[in-house]
């Protein structure tokens, strides 16, 4: 159960600040590379060498994923030589939580010297040319709750973070989306990549057949209810970023169709897509150079 306390917006730099600093005297690993795991990809986790596993219930100022198909912890190990930091399970809009808090481990990381987000999540495809079990780079986003002013910079700014408004035409750093065609071209899953973007909603209850017309025709490939919020704040902070989605179910667009939205699909799909994903993602990690494009 969420108390009240957990509905109070807002996440001072000090309690970010304490957060990492607990962190860090609690491992030696220093990681440059953050990884989200989305809904039935926690796998990522599993591929760390030596790691080291905080529940999220014992870390100070951390939120609580209440979500089925998260386990709720952050791993920290190596992938492919690079020291990480995992988080098996996220936050969301729809559990209730500040959208401050929801994004508060992003300023953790960065604190803790992560360089490079890499954020993975289950969504639903809008796109026609969809198929469930493609995997889709994000390339940009269109944040709906941010229309309605639910944006996880609104408040006071702390320049400590980032600047007061910061770009957003970059959010998805084209090297690494590079990068991810150059590697599963080689893995030979090109025929299941694509390209496109990403529209976040608030959640719980999936999108309505007018809802999804509408965000196919706004230009919308695929919907979920996570990942924007954090790649806002991981920019604001000055870390490159790189997310997909896992089509996880084709969104209902016509009203004679007898198609239902479900979570079950969702992490069936991830279970039957999740060992390439793995190799996909460890394969970039390998081949990460340092963050050189601070602004």
């Amino acid at each position: 159960m969420l108390s009240m306390s957990d509905f109070i917006s807002g996440v001072s730099y000090d309690e970010c600040k304490a957060t990492a600093d607990w962190l860090m005297s609690n491992t030696q690993v220093r990681p440059t590379v953050g990884i989200v795991c989305g809904s039935g990809l926690g796998g990522l986790a599993e591929m760390l060498k030596d790691p080291q596993v905080f529940k999220y219930s014992d870390i100070p100022n951390f939120p609580r994923s209440t979500v089925h198909g998260h386990a709720g912890q952050l791993v920290f190990g190596t992938l492919k030589g690079k020291p990480c930091v995992c988080m098996q399970g996220r936050f969301h809009l729809y559990e209730g939580y500040p959208i401050q808090k929801i994004t508060l481990p992003m300023r953790v990381f960065k604190l803790m010297g992560v360089e490079t987000m890499i954020l993975t999540n289950a969504a639903g495809g809008l796109n026609q040319d969809y198929k469930v079990g493609d995997v889709m780079i994000i390339k940009d986003h269109i944040n709906m709750p941010g229309f309605a002013g639910i944006n996880p910079l609104a408040g006071p700014n702390d320049d400590r973070f980032g600047v007061r408004f910061p770009c957003m035409s970059d959010a998805y750093d084209r090297e690494l989306r590079q990068l991810a065609l150059d590697v599963a071209s080689e893995l030979g899953y090109s025929e299941f990549l694509r390209e496109g973007v990403y529209c976040v909603l608030g959640g719980p209850s999936f999108e309505t057949i007018a809802e999804c017309r509408m965000m196919h025709r706004l230009g919308a490939d695929a919907v979920g209810m996570s990942t924007v919020h954090e790649v806002i704040v991981a920019r604001h902070a000055g870390m490159r970023c790189f997310a997909l989605s896992l089509i996880s179910n084709r969104a209902v667009m016509d009203y004679d169709s007898q198609e239902k939205a479900n979570h079950e699909e969702v992490l069936e799909t991830g279970r039957l897509r999740a060992e390439q994903l793995e190799k996909m993602v460890s394969t970039m990690v390998a081949r990460l150079e340092h963050n050189n494009n601070s602004y």
